[in-house]
């Protein structure tokens, strides 16, 4: 599996990157997820882990006279994940670019320097192969135009049924498929047949699954408690597996 969950903020990206990542292992595989929101807590929360105090890829950069950033010699995709990854439950693994403040900020110009380039290399080592990358991206398309996520077969758009919800979805979209990605459209917070139906008249095209508005996803935020832990058998839960059926169908 090959995905980037993409969207305008607050649509529910980072809820479906991490309980998907969650999932994923535990029906055994290798997982790594990709964060590259910079700003804090998306991805990790609903993983169960906790963001890096600080953007530690940027260790992974060096930057002579002036010149541009580039990977210190002996770093590539696998000595990055073995030494700057952060350990989630289930075993998934997660390698973020890192949280911007304004004390760090030329340390969060490195890192996000490495994330690129280390996107870039990951699907030419053997160590990744058979696993599975999922990455969650911050609000908007910007990071679909810069390709800071090359790995990714499959986009998976999430849109709620609000116009700039759809109007940042219908972007993603089309910046994905120039890229030639597969789209995959996930409406998310749907009260009922009403709201999807909505969504795809105004995204103009139909959407692969539907994601319920319920309260356990509510709640689990609240408590900042992932929802596979917080509610296993959750509405949110089975719509979310059904997605992820759903990209393994595809791919074959």
């Amino acid at each position: 599996m090959r995905v980037c969950v993409v969207g305008k903020g607050g649509a529910g990206k980072s809820m479906v990157a991490g309980t998907m990542a969650r999932l994923v292992a535990q029906r055994g595989e290798r997982v790594l997820a990709l964060d590259a929101d910079p700003m804090p807590s998306g991805m990790a929360r609903s993983l169960g882990t906790k963001d890096a105090p600080e953007p530690l890829l940027a260790d992974a950069m060096e930057r002579k006279d002036g010149g541009p950033w580039r990977l210190k010699s002996g770093i590539g995709p696998v000595t990055a994940v073995r030494r700057y990854a952060r350990e989630a439950p289930d075993g998934v693994l997660m390698l973020q670019l890192g949280k911007i403040t304004l004390e760090d900020h030329p340390a969060f110009l490195a890192a996000t320097q490495a994330f690129w380039q280390l996107a870039r290399r990951l699907d030419e080592v053997r160590t990744f192969r058979d696993w599975s990358l999922i990455g969650d991206t911050p609000a908007g398309p910007r990071q679909i135009a810069a390709d800071f996520h090359p790995y990714a077969d499959t986009y998976l758009v999430v849109v709620e049924p609000t116009w700039q919800s759809v109007l940042t979805a219908r972007r993603a979209a089309k910046l994905a498929r120039m890229r030639e990605a597969r789209v995959l459209p996930v409406a998310n917070k749907v009260r009922g047949d009403a709201d999807r139906k909505l969504i795809e008249e105004r995204l103009k095209e139909p959407v692969v699954a539907v994601l319920p508005f319920d309260e356990d996803i509510k709640e689990s935020d609240r408590l900042g408690i992932p929802l596979v832990d917080h509610a296993p058998t959750s509405r949110g839960v089975r719509a979310i597996e059904k997605v992820i059926a759903i990209i393994d169908a595809r791919a074959v």
